[in-house]
């Protein structure tokens, strides 16, 4: 169980870690979409940095994992959540109009696209994820790896592509919590797996990696 807690304790950490991203992101939307796409990558820079547990950045390695493997992304799925709980209760607190109704008209627009739509960019979202995190841990260049963990956010950013974690915090600030909202959530993490999955399948059918990555 204390390895269940402390796996729930880092995934939150990841959580609020890209819900303040994503605020940032907000913030800038309107008018400067591109800086702020560039500054969400700080969220996923420091929890590679950090180790901390994000899904989208765990799921990828599902198939070189444990059976068990599959609790323990349960268990960061549901600190993620709690962590995007936690930032969105603050700007709630803060009555943060503008973060607030910037959120409403995005998930607006997240939510008009139908569930194959949703899937298509939740999975070239996950491959963008897997790149930027497999990225971070196989380059040794300090620069570089740190170079492609910003674009690989910063690109899947600025093309739409939806990510779980960042959107699950965008629709609790929208206060919109509906039937399709959750099935589209549930589409979003596995559509994200699905995509990371099949970037890590090519590389091991493949023999791309080095034995020590």
């Amino acid at each position: 169980m204390e390895k269940h807690i402390k796996t729930l304790l880092s995934a939150m950490m990841a959580g609020a870690l890209i819900a303040i991203a994503g605020t940032t992101y907000l913030y800038l939307k309107a008018d400067h979409t591109i800086i702020g796409a560039f500054l969400f990558a700080f969220g996923l820079l420091c929890v590679v940095t950090l180790d901390y547990k994000l899904y989208t950045g765990r799921i990828g390695y599902i198939i070189d994992k444990e059976k068990s493997y599959i609790i323990e992304i349960l268990w960061i799925i549901l600190g993620n959540l709690l962590g995007s709980i936690l930032i969105a209760s603050i700007i709630y607190l803060a009555n943060y109009e503008v973060i607030i109704q910037t959120a409403k008209t995005l998930v607006e627009t997240k939510l008009s696209r139908n569930i194959l739509e949703i899937f298509g960019l939740s999975i070239m979202c996950g491959m963008m994820m897997y790149l930027g995190v497999d990225g971070y841990k196989r380059i040794e260049n300090h620069v570089a790896k740190v170079v492609v963990n910003i674009f690989a956010v910063a690109i899947f950013v600025i093309l739409g592509f939806e990510h779980s974690i960042a959107n699950i915090y965008y629709f609790l600030l929208a206060n919109e919590y509906s039937w399709y909202m959750l099935f589209a959530f549930v589409v979003m993490l596995i559509g994200n797996g699905v995509g990371a999955v099949i970037l890590n399948s090519i590389e091991k059918f493949g023999s791309l990696k080095k034995p020590n990555q």
